[in-house]
């Protein structure tokens, strides 16, 4: 008799079914591909991020090293160096306001990207 009721029930049931059906399976797919998306750009940007802090890390030896040669004395021309740094560190304090609006804005964007 289950039989009967299911050969019994109009076509449009079955395929409102197969379109839920379908829905969700299109849903989680696009939520996969989504999640991998930002997760592949989140491990290129730190690589590429990395990639940036190892060559600013030789540039600032290389310039110590510069500046002691120049100095004759190594603690002179690393402590300009570090010098420098502090000097750059005190700017980006005062600016502090004005430079997190537009990391804020680029983090959204990468997010809902």
């Amino acid at each position: 008799m289950d039989a009967e009721k299911e050969t019994s029930r109009p076509p449009i049931i079955d395929q409102l079914k197969e379109y839920a059906e379908t829905r969700i399976k299109l849903a989680k797919y696009e939520a996969i591909d989504k999640s991998t998306a930002f997760l592949a750009g989140i491990i290129t940007d730190l690589i590429i991020i990395l990639s940036f802090i190892i060559t600013f890390l030789f540039l600032s030896f290389s310039f110590a090293f510069y500046l002691s040669k120049l100095f004759g004395s190594y603690w002179q021309g690393f402590g300009c160096t570090a010098l420098f740094y502090l000097v750059i560190a005190i700017i980006i304090i005062f600016a502090r306001d004005k430079l997190q609006q537009p990391l804020i804005n680029m983090f959204i964007k990468k997010i809902f990207k």
